[in-house]
């Protein structure tokens, strides 16, 4: 059969409040048109994030009623290491709450000062952890990643020629680790290549700087490896993801996207040493190393989703579900970046909103009407989440992309919810021309995407 249908049956529903044009601009207004200020409740079809959002499955949750809460050595602890052991395969697995606390971790133990961490693309807690302890954060994608329409397979590798040049520029005693993140979020969900991460691996061998993957969408990024790589077609999923990591000296993982799971993560090495100084800053921020801020139920349901998530038949069903979104709105004319990702389609809003100067936030405009349109929640990607300000001046610089994110979550909406989502982003499409700019007016110095207050231009 050439359909391919959802791998799994509704068993439990939740009911979606369908709001009114009125409700939602009033709604806009009491948030100061921050999506993220909104109420769920007022949200249509949410593709803020695919974090944590997705419909946990029938093992998973039971799973949960097997969750042991001992505060040490909880068997629900046994049980998520040996499958992130299994997948990973790193000597040392330490639990967090989320992806953000294994990076301020990681970055707390390693980094400091004067430190330089090249990565494909950094996100935005990345980022916001890395210079926290006054690191610098430099993005060095691959050419082909900024040519935002045209079809590359692995569009989110890193640049190797100028990975070395780093090195060489800044020396590699300034580089406490390379990071590489699968897939690249922040560069339009693309997928990284096994030969790029390779690559990336001899180079930082031949310098003695440890690779780190951030691992967050690493079943979605082995299912484009399997399905562009040569060499890889007859290759299981899981055995592709063994194979990444491999290559690695550690990660970091939010286990709220390819766990599965509603919360938690989990930072990995392979060095005792750096080991035993996380977990003694996790003890003091987290929570015992056998939970580190997690119930054990949690522990039990990312350990069950990791290998849900390697399942090929819910791999095929969400690329397909997917570049569905980013195909029907592509042939319309919607610029998008191009292939559609594994877990969202990028909107080029840039491209589509030429009259809104690049300091006006066009992508940031363009959240607000499909929200304004429809009830649909996305993110902003642009210069409202990554600008950055000359260092002589102060002067506000644009962010290089102006995207805005539909993150698709998972096993939650069906193929009549996108075909919302369609029809509504094509709406807004065809009245581009009358939407208008922001201007920030109430900001934080960090993160200010989470919190910022807007008005119109």
């Amino acid at each position: 059969m050439r359909t391919i249908i959802e791998p799994f049956r509704v068993k439990v529903v939740e009911p979606i409040r369908l709001t009114s044009p009125e409700e939602r601009e009033a709604a806009l207004v009491e948030a100061g048109y921050n999506l993220f200020k909104l109420h769920s409740r007022d949200v249509i079809i949410d593709l803020l994030t695919d974090s944590g959002t997705s419909a946990m499955s029938a093992e998973q949750w039971a799973a949960i009623m097997r969750g042991d809460e001992s505060y040490a050595g909880s068997p629900s602890f046994d049980r998520f290491e040996e499958s992130v052991r299994d997948i990973f395969g790193f000597k040392h697995i330490i639990p967090t709450h989320q992806g953000r606390a294994a990076e301020r971790i990681l970055f707390s133990t390693l980094c400091h000062k004067g430190h330089v961490v090249p990565n494909n693309t950094h996100f935005d807690t990345t980022r916001a952890n890395l210079e926290y302890v006054g690191a610098e954060a430099v993005d060095i994608p691959c050419a082909e990643g900024h040519v935002l329409a045209e079809h590359h397979p692995f569009k989110g590798n890193m640049d190797l020629e100028a990975l070395e040049a780093l090195i060489v520029r800044h020396g590699a005693g300034r580089i406490p680790l390379v990071m590489i993140t699968i897939t690249n979020n922040s560069g339009g969900g693309q997928p990284v290549s096994m030969a790029n991460v390779r690559a990336v691996k001899a180079i930082c061998a031949k310098h003695d700087i440890p690779l780190y993957i951030d691992a967050c969408r690493f079943a979605e990024n082995a299912w484009f490896i399997r399905a562009r790589e040569p060499g890889y077609s007859d290759r299981s999923v899981k055995s592709i993801a063994q194979e990444l990591f491999a290559l690695a000296d550690g990660c970091t993982m939010s286990a709220k996207k390819d766990g599965l799971a509603n919360i938690g993560g989990f930072l990995c090495t392979n060095d005792d040493v750096l080991a035993r100084q996380e977990k003694d800053l996790l003890i003091l921020t987290e929570g015992f190393p056998t939970y580190g801020g997690l119930a054990g139920r949690d522990l039990d349901a990312i350990a069950v989703g990791l290998q849900e998530a390697l399942h090929e038949d819910y791999l095929a069903y969400r690329a397909a579900s997917t570049a569905y979104l980013g195909d029907h709105i592509s042939k319309a004319g919607v610029p998008i970046v191009q292939p559609p990702g594994g877990h969202a389609i990028y909107v080029d809003a840039a491209t589509m909103l030429p009259h809104i100067p690049r300091l006006e936030y066009p992508a940031q405009a363009l959240s607000v009407e499909l929200y304004r349109e429809a009830g649909i929640r996305t993110v902003e990607i642009g210069s409202v989440m990554f600008a950055r300000h000359d260092p002589i001046t102060g002067a506000e610089l644009p962010a290089p992309n102006e995207l805005v994110r539909l993150a698709i979550p998972r096993r939650a909406y069906s193929q009549s919810h996108i075909d919302y989502v369609i029809e509504a982003m094509l709406e807004v499409f065809e009245r581009r021309e009358s939407i208008r700019g922001f201007r920030i007016v109430e900001q934080a110095p960090f993160l200010r995407h989470f919190s910022a207050r807007f008005e119109h231009c």
